[in-house]
């Protein structure tokens, strides 16, 4: 367990801005900063990030927190693990309290796979000392090139031949066999028997973005073993789809040169960094995904592609160039010699040698496809036709417009076509998209709502991603809650001037928001009926009670172990309160303040939904009651409608 004293000074001293610039290319936009979401697709940033208060927003999806929070929801970490990381970081020493043993066995769960990855990265690093790892993995690398700072920096390593060489260190080590397997790192026979996943290959560590090793790729270097690459197995900690190889190493002169080179392999990617072109990442052995082009994207949006030139290369070509303008973004592709990858080719050439060749052949994609279709169409009118009719469609995939026109004006020209037919063909295009995009939505939303009327209630579980929909047991009452809680976590200790003649002027001194709201809720024993809202409130009044600022209060609740508390006060502090602009008028015009007129009817509104829920129960139980129960059931509906015309006169809904 981290003492109190070590956890405040790890988040005193973690700038938010410094930890999300790890994970994202930040663009700084005022006092502020800005970039697309990382936990949602997004075409123009709606991800802020305001260093003077220490949280991060998006206005997108939702998402919102602390640097601790940021890294428990993007890393999957747990509190302890989020801030063992960002003492790591700040160079914080942590010495924890000892462990009970029920504490321990919560956090190995939660920490084992990375734990029995390192366990596997330092395993197979080591094995390139033995005779066997020596003689052929280090010579391996030797024989392409790779030097020994590299193969320290990337901790390339050596799977050594027998079947049960990493699971017998492992654990001896203590490591459990559940963790090995889940881990991907071993195989579970028939008889129960493990044996290890990985058997005589060289082996390159994958990382993920902050530099945790999260899985393997092993080569073999048998020529008679069809399995030239084997990959770990999707777990928990890895999946294949949203990682590349090397966007630890490369993540950072990416958004210095603003461009991601793309290449096909392992070795290809590690030559050309030790080459001294650093902005190099390879796709994990697996086809280009569009996670992993919007893991470029939170760095550049500029990629080229360097893929082999045979045929299975160009084909990987043109369908990444359709996958990353249909994100936004600008493809260019470059192709080296024939025969040449980007490992034979840097070992070739001096690195000014390929920087300039990269400069001088690189293509626009576009251009690129254009040219290669065209070299297959021939003289063929038909096949010529459907060629100008699939560079159209491609053109379709331009979310932006003005690009689009560019490229429609580019494809007119090359082919002496009038721009209004390729035009039309673009527009056909687009509307059948987003007519298909609609009915996508329509069903998935169909499929949700379905699956949420036969479900449940959720228990929303403290680590899980956070959405309101999820935590809101009592949606009547929702809303009102919410904004009163807004109120509370933007404002609430903030005076109420009220005027000598307002029904709520206290002579003895101004009541701030907070004591305001609690005060109009306490009279009557009033609770929030939503659990997260309520175990919210609480938390920032008992922080209240202690005298502190009202910065010091949401810090505390955004940096507390509690993570749907966290998680409220997150998006609540960061919600902007919208007013129409009759009433924004009609405040301005009636106080200077427009939290004294404001608040006063967010209570009231807040009473009105907390009638109407009453109400609602109340005619649920009408079918079933006796007459007699009837009648009070009625005589209530009647006391409780005389109670919500009053409000409503208040609230300017009726008139008296």
């Amino acid at each position: 367990m981290i003492p109190k004293e070590t956890v405040d000074q790890i988040l005193d001293t973690a700038r938010i801005e410094e930890v999300i610039g790890d994970f994202v290319a930040l663009k700084r936009r005022g006092s502020s900063y800005v970039a697309c979401c990382p936990f949602h697709n997004e075409k123009t940033p709606s991800f802020h990030v305001t260093p003077s208060k220490g949280i991060y927003k998006c206005f997108g999806c939702g998402k919102a927190g602390s640097a601790v929070g940021f890294v428990m929801e993007y890393e999957h970490m747990t509190y302890p693990e989020a801030l063992r990381y960002l003492a790591k970081k700040y160079n914080i020493d942590v010495k924890e309290e000892e462990e009970t043993a029920e504490q321990i066995a919560a956090r190995q769960r939660s920490e084992s796979l990375m734990a029995v990855s390192e366990f596997a990265r330092k395993f197979f690093c080591d094995q390139l000392q033995s005779q066997e790892g020596h003689t052929v993995g280090y010579g391996y690398y030797r024989n392409r090139g790779i030097e020994n700072s590299t193969i320290e920096k990337w901790s390339l390593g050596w799977a050594p031949s027998g079947k049960t060489a990493l699971v017998e260190a492992a654990r001896a080590a203590g490591y459990k066999d559940e963790y090995l397997v889940a881990a991907g790192l071993a195989i579970q026979q028939e008889d129960g028997t493990l044996t290890d996943k990985f058997r005589e290959r060289v082996m390159f560590p994958i990382h993920s973005v902050s530099g945790r090793v999260i899985a393997f790729s092993g080569r073999t270097l048998k020529s008679d073993n069809p399995a030239k690459y084997v990959n770990s197995p999707e777990t928990e900690i890895y999946i294949k789809s949203r990682n590349l190889l090397g966007i630890y190493f490369a993540k950072s002169e990416i958004s210095k040169q603003d461009r991601c080179i793309l290449v096909e392999g392992n070795v290809d990617v590690v030559m050309m960094h030790q080459m001294g072109i650093t902005n190099v990442v390879a796709s994990c052995g697996t086809s280009l995904t569009e996670e992993q082009i919007r893991l470029i994207k939170r760095f550049t949006e500029n990629i080229t592609i360097m893929y082999d030139g045979d045929n299975a290369g160009l084909h990987a070509a043109i369908r990444a160039i359709g996958m990353i303008l249909k994100e936004g973004m600008n493809p260019r592709v470059v192709f080296l010699p024939d025969g040449d990858d980007p490992d034979s080719f840097s070992r070739k050439h001096t690195l000014e040698e390929i920087r300039t060749f990269i400069e001088e052949h690189e293509q626009d994609g576009i251009t690129f496809k254009t040219d290669l279709l065209l070299s297959q169409a021939g003289d063929d009118p038909l096949k010529k036709a459907n060629l100008i009719n699939e560079i159209a469609d491609t053109v379709a995939d331009i979310p932006d417009a003005i690009k689009r026109q560019v490229y429609v004006d580019a494809v007119s020209r090359r082919f002496e076509i009038e721009a209004d037919i390729i035009q039309d063909r673009v527009r056909k295009t687009r509307e059948k998209q987003t007519a298909d995009q609609r009915n996508a939505d329509i069903r998935e939303r169909n499929r949700r709502e379905r699956e949420e009327a036969a479900a449940e209630p959720v228990q929303v579980q403290p680590q899980e991603p956070l959405e309101r929909r999820l935590m809101e047991e009592n949606r009547i009452l929702a809303p009102s809650e919410r904004e009163l809680l807004t109120f509370i976590l933007q404002y609430g200790c903030t005076p109420l001037q009220f005027e000598s003649d307002s029904e709520f002027y206290v002579a003895e001194g101004a009541q701030t928001v907070a004591e305001f709201i609690d005060a109009a809720l306490a009279g009557d024993d009033i609770h929030f009926a939503n659990k997260a809202y309520d175990d919210t409130y609480e938390a920032y009044f008992a922080l209240y009670d202690q005298g502190k600022a009202q910065e010091e209060i949401v810090l505390d609740l955004l940096n507390g172990e509690n993570r749907t508390v966290a998680a409220v006060a997150a998006d609540l502090s960061t919600e902007k309160y919208e007013l129409s602009v009759r009433n924004f008028t009609e405040a301005l015009t009636t106080t200077d303040s427009w939290l004294v007129n404001f608040v006063p009817r967010a209570i009231l509104a807040y009473h009105d939904k907390r009638l109407k829920a009453q109400q609602e129960e109340l005619k649920a139980k009408l079918p079933s009651a006796s007459l007699e129960e009837q009648l009070e059931i009625l005589s209530r509906l009647g006391r409780i409608n005389e109670i919500k015309k009053t409000i409503n006169i208040k609230l300017g809904r009726l008139k008296k």
